[in-house]
């Protein structure tokens, strides 16, 4: 990875790609520690390690590099804009005419797609802003976390939690078009690295063998994650020759490499996200219901969130990766898989293997999501760490250096990859 990182330095576009991300995270981790005003934070800790710190708004918390704890302008983190995200992309299957404008109309339908994106996320984020000002309020009357209840000063509270989501949003696409990486995962990112010196922190205050323990297993997830991400079912395709003039092409052998976790840490994401947002609009509101009635801890929340991530990754495999192109461009340029004829049976015979990798896969991203937590909920053993979090960093982390290992490939560099 640093040998990675030290190659694509010395290329001037890698190396501006570089630094604008690092400056664009660096803005990103000021913002998280300018407060919002006319609020308390001191109070406000105080409040949330009392009364939330154990809730789902906790994870919220956790996702958002303690900005949501200490309402900072970027309280609401990059959340609203996945859940838009999800929202639209739900709704380009159920309605014709976004279908449509996202498959037939090429980049321009795209771009319309974008848009609709970036109003839904403007929406969310004042829905959640609202929602939060609403709980910092009502918890006023115990906690004085507000300075001022006026109209005034609650409009302010409210628009600058969603100028910070909207802003938010613009640097995940600025990432996306001139930095490194996908946009909304370097941001999660680097509020997941952000608590890093608490969760060590954590440890020494644990017995030393309990400590010990959990360093061994944290480094353990973190190999099993690695291996995973980079392990991938190669199938072999072998090319006719063919002579054109007096020179032949053809006649090799090479394979189609498939991961094994292609859809990387997206589907996690986005079935966190989803599994949020109801109690996070609720608990903000004042309600209680969710606490009450939901364990989160408990097994069926967890089943449910497994089947999301399932979900997500077949979803997200099937809009990334389509073997009927796969087959069709195989079959133009003469390849073939051993075995198995051109065309259709090549498509179903791709299909056929991708769903068997994606189901192993999807089962990977949630068993390590649900089971720390399940062994939290059961044994009330404490964690320093969450898995969902950790898996998150790392792969961001990898799949980071992959493209740069691309980036650098495609400009004839030799990287690590000998």
């Amino acid at each position: 990875m640093f040998t990675t990182l030290r190659n694509a330095w010395k290329i001037p576009e890698l190396r501006k790609k570089i630094l604008f991300t690092l400056f664009v995270l660096l803005i990103y981790r000021l913002g998280s520690c300018v407060p919002v005003p006319y609020i308390n934070v001191d109070v406000l800790n105080n409040y949330y390690t009392q009364q939330l710190s154990n809730t789902v708004l906790g994870l919220y918390n956790a996702m958002s590099g303690s900005a949501f704890s200490n309402a900072t302008v970027f309280a609401l983190g990059i959340q609203p804009y996945i859940n838009a995200s999800i929202i639209i992309e739900l709704l380009c299957i159920a309605i014709p005419a976004l279908e449509r404008l996202a498959k037939d109309e090429g980049e321009e339908g795209k771009k319309k797609i974008q848009k609709i994106t970036r109003y839904t996320t403007v929406g969310l984020s004042l829905l959640m802003g609202i929602a939060y000002y609403i709980m910092l309020k009502n918890a006023s009357a115990q906690y004085s976390i507000l300075e001022q209840t006026s109209f005034v000063s609650g409009m302010v509270i409210v628009m600058t939690f969603m100028a910070g989501a909207a802003f938010l949003m613009w640097v995940g696409e600025q990432i996306d078009q001139f930095g490194i990486g996908n946009g909304i995962s370097m941001i999660l990112f680097a509020g997941i690295v952000s608590r890093v010196p608490s969760m060590v922190s954590s440890l020494f205050s644990l017995k030393w063998y309990v400590a010990i323990l959990m360093v061994v297993g944290m480094l353990a997830i973190v190999m099993f994650i690695v291996f995973i991400s980079n392990s991938e079912r190669r199938i072999p395709v072998q090319y006719a020759k063919r002579v054109v003039g007096r020179k032949m092409y053809g006649g090799q052998s090479t394979h189609i490499p498939l991961k094994v976790n292609s859809s990387g840490v997206l589907p996690l994401i986005f079935a966190s996200a989803l599994m949020q947002f109801p109690p996070t609009i609720l608990a903000m509101f004042g309600s209680s219901w969710w606490d009450q009635h939901i364990n989160v801890m408990g097994f069926w929340y967890q089943l449910v969130f497994a089947l999301l991530i399932i979900g997500f990754t077949f979803f997200y495999s099937s809009i990334s990766f389509n073997p009927d192109e796969i087959a069709k461009n195989m079959q133009q340029n003469g390849g073939s898989i051993p075995g198995i004829r051109q065309g259709k049976p090549t498509a179903l015979f791709i299909a056929k293997i991708t769903k068997r990798i994606n189901l192993f896969g999807a089962l990977f991203l949630a068993v390590l999501a649900t089971i720390p937590t399940l062994i939290y909920g059961i044994a009330n053993v404490s964690l320093p760490f969450q898995a969902s979090s950790l898996l998150i960093a790392v792969s961001v982390a990898l799949e980071t250096t992959r493209q740069l290992e691309s980036q650098i490939l495609m400009r004839h560099y030799k990287g690590f990859l000998k």
